[in-house]
């Protein structure tokens, strides 16, 4: 099954920073290859995808994490949830790893 992603407003300001900042177009490409994958598939292995417990959705949702790089210093990760509706993925955030 194919997922649609929607992105917060906070995950479309990080991406496009990602995007045009000249000095992270290799993590731009990490990030972009790592929502593709999302949206194929959210269990697929290389994103690592696990349950993340430190913060919820907008209205309580259970949040995930997806690697979006491994093995590299701060590495980004992808931050979602579930949407309300079938087939349906809400970026919350693209962050370096904290």
């Amino acid at each position: 099954m194919n997922f649609t992603l929607d992105y917060s407003d906070t995950a479309k300001e990080q991406l496009r920073e990602i995007k045009s900042a000249p000095h992270l177009s290799k993590r731009y490409k990490a990030v972009t290859k790592a929502l593709n994958y999302l949206a194929d598939n959210p269990k697929h292995p290389g994103l690592q995808t696990h349950p993340y417990t430190s913060f919820k959705g907008p209205r309580g949702e259970k949040v995930f994490e997806a690697y979006a790089e491994q093995d590299t210093a701060a590495a980004y990760r992808i931050f979602f949830y579930y949407g309300n509706t079938r087939g349906l993925l809400v970026v919350l955030a693209i962050t370096p790893h904290p």
